[in-house]
C-alpha cells in the first residue's frame, strides 16, 4: 500500500505502513500526536498523545501520563481519508512522518491536505471528473 497525499498541488505517494502526524494546539498551544496505521481499508488511530486537557481537548478516563503526554487508544474504525485544512491561527504546520522521512504539511492558510492509503495513488477528482489543483 501507498500512502498518499495531496497538498499544495503537488500529489505524493509514500511507502509506508504506519506514520505519525503532530502539531501544535491552535489554542493551548499544546503538543498532540497521532499514530496511524494503513490498513486494508483505510487509516487506523492507533494512538493519541496530549500535553493536557483544555479547549477542545478531553481526555479519556483510560488516559495515561507518559513522557509528559497524556496518551490513550481511541477506539474508532479506520477512516477512508484524512482531510486537513490549515487554519492560519496554529502556531506551526502538520508533522507528517513515516520511517523513512517527515513532511511539513499546511504551512500555508486556506491550504487543503488529503490523506489516503491505496495501492497506487492517483490525483483526487471532483465529482465532475475534473482533476483539482495543478498537478
Amino acid at each position: 500500500m501507498s500512502l498518499c497525499i495531496a497538498a499544495s498541488g503537488t500529489l505524493i505517494a509514500l511507502a509506508a505502513t504506519s506514520f505519525s502526524l503532530s502539531w501544535t494546539h491552535s489554542v493551548e498551544k499544546t503538543a498532540w500526536v497521532e499514530r496511524w496505521t494503513v490498513v486494508e481499508h483505510g487509516l487506523r488511530l492507533d494512538e493519541a498523545s496530549v500535553q493536557g486537557s483544555g479547549a477542545g481537548i478531553d481526555l479519556p478516563d483510560d488516559a495515561i501520563l507518559r513522557d509528559g503526554l497524556w496518551t490513550y487508544r481511541p477506539n474508532l474504525a479506520p477512516l477512508n481519508q484524512l482531510i486537513l485544512a490549515a487554519s492560519g491561527t496554529t502556531p506551526s504546520p502538520w508533522r507528517l512522518c513515516t520511517e523513512q522521512t517527515c513532511l511539513q504539511l499546511g504551512e500555508v492558510r486556506g491550504e487543503a491536505i488529503k490523506i489516503w492509503a491505496t495501492e497506487h495513488c492517483v490525483l483526487p477528482t471532483t465529482s465532475s471528473g475534473f482533476r483539482l489543483g495543478h498537478f
